[in-house]
This record gives C-alpha cells, sequence and structure tokens, in this order.
C-alpha cells in the first residue's frame, strides 16, 4: 500500500512576487520560508485575510527550490467570495500571512504502477507536483484535466512535459471531449490500465473516480475540498464523514486525517 509523508508545518509572514491572470483563475507565487521545504504532493496552505477570522485554504501548485527570491511556492485560485477576490487582487511586494505545508499529502506506491490522475478547475493543482513525483518512481502516469469550459481548464498545456498522456474534458466541449468526468472515466481507467487512481477536484467528481477505481479493483485517493476554518484541526470545523477499516462510520477532520483520504473510506451519501 501507498505510504504518504507527514511533515510538520511552519507558519511564516510570506510574500507575493508573481501574480497572473490565467483564464478564469489567479496564479500566485509566494515567498514563504520554511514551507517549500517541508512541502508533499497534495499539501496546502492556509492563508489569513484581514478581517477574517477564518483563513482561506489553498492547493499547492508547484514548488522551487531555487529562484531569484529562493524558495518559493506556486497556488491556484479562482476568485469567489470576499477572500479570494481579496487575495487574488494582492499586488507584487504585498505581505500575507501563511501556515504550511497542512494535511496529509499524497501516499506513493511502493512500486512503479501505472497511475490514473483525474483533475476538474484550479482544484486539480496538488496533482501536476504529485505526476512528477510518480514519474521519478517510474510509474506510467495518465492526466485528466477537466472543466465547465476552456477558461476554467488548468495547465493542460505544461501538463503534456510531465506525463504519458493527457485527455481534456470540458461540459461544453469547447476543448477536448464534451462532457462530466464521470461519463468518461472507466473508459479512461480502462485504458490506463491504472492500478492507482487519484483525483482532486468537486465532490461529484472524486466519488465517480472513486466509483469507477472499485469497480475495476484498483486503488484510489481522493483530495477533498472543504472550508477549513482552522487549516490546522484545532477548531474541528471541517467533519469529514469516513467509515474506519474497523468497518465503523466516525467522522475525522478534513484538514488533518485529510484532505487525502481512500476514495472507499468517504461516506459519500453523508458528505
Amino acid at each position: 500500500m501507498p505510504v504518504a509523508e507527514v511533515r510538520t508545518p511552519v507558519h511564516v509572514e510570506g510574500e507575493v512576487v508573481v501574480t497572473k491572470r490565467v483564464g478564469a483563475h489567479r496564479h500566485l507565487t509566494l515567498t514563504a520560508p520554511g514551507v517549500p521545504e517541508r512541502f508533499r504532493a497534495g499539501n496546502f496552505v492556509a492563508v489569513s485575510v484581514p478581517g477574517h477570522v477564518a483563513r482561506r485554504a489553498l492547493w499547492i501548485h508547484r514548488v522551487r527550490a531555487s529562484s531569484a527570491f529562493g524558495p518559493t511556492l506556486d497556488v491556484v485560485l479562482e476568485p469567489r467570495g470576499e477572500g479570494t477576490s481579496w487575495l487574488a487582487a494582492q499586488p507584487v511586494g504585498a505581505k500575507v500571512a501563511i501556515t504550511g505545508p497542512l494535511g496529509r499529502a499524497f501516499a506513493l506506491p511502493k512500486d512503479a504502477v501505472s497511475c490514473l490522475l483525474v483533475g476538474e478547475g484550479y482544484a486539480a493543482a496538488p496533482l501536476f507536483p504529485l505526476a512528477e513525483r510518480l514519474r521519478e518512481r517510474g510509474c506510467a502516469v495518465s492526466l485528466v484535466v477537466s472543466a465547465t469550459d476552456e477558461s476554467h481548464l488548468l495547465s493542460a498545456l505544461e501538463a503534456r512535459r510531465a506525463v504519458r498522456s493527457v485527455t481534456v474534458v470540458t461540459a461544453d466541449g469547447s476543448v477536448g471531449q464534451r462532457g462530466q468526468v464521470a461519463d468518461h472515466v472507466d473508459d479512461l481507467l480502462r485504458r490506463a490500465g491504472a492500478d492507482v487512481v487519484y483525483a482532486a477536484g468537486p465532490t461529484d467528481v472524486l466519488r465517480a473516480c472513486a466509483a469507477a477505481a472499485e469497480r475495476a479493483g484498483a486503488w484510489s485517493q481522493v483530495a477533498l475540498e472543504s472550508p477549513t476554518p482552522c487549516g490546522t484541526g484545532l477548531c474541528h470545523g471541517c467533519p469529514l464523514p469516513v467509515a474506519g477499516e474497523d468497518g465503523v462510520d466516525r467522522v475525522v477532520r478534513a484538514c488533518t486525517e485529510g484532505p487525502v483520504i481512500r476514495g472507499d473510506r468517504v461516506r459519500w451519501d453523508a458528505l
């Protein structure tokens, strides 16, 4: 069974060093001393927003060990509410309070196996560093990126450099195959001959991928996206219903016992 790594988070003052709009998303490059060095694919950071008690959780899209600014991390967000809109509007040089890396990362296979990675919208961000780690281990990686339309796709062209194959799915058919992930995932899993399925995105995408993996006899991990008011597990404000190894249903914290969790452990009907 794949094994996940856990690293102690730090709370630091970071700085925006690059900001750019790509389609419907805002990409930020941040300095955050100590965070890139501790990062594992699937971790997130929590950013404090002035005037708000709850922090904003952001997936880490990429880390750079060396740049003109030292180690940096990239995050991707889609401005929706006050917090994400404030973050998207921060200029180069702005200071931000960052805690991370947080959460349970993706577990990596011990052997070189075939892997299918499925991500939708900006939430596909953690799959890109995961693909690099899997490739380093000799795994055959197939990636599916999906979105409602072309403007919400994340880094589809960039992905082609790191994986064996890339499939694009859009709900409106503007790019790639038309439809939802659930319409295509069984066929994609079969074509990839995947032993492990990793998924990141909305709940319906994760549930479809976990179900397809179970039907195919594959092992799955999903990166759940849910509000995490503190990001550190202290407030217990991100309940995640799961089935334990003993078969007993229980509620855990999405920000600490998750956000990455086995797809067959999630009680989907209770979410």
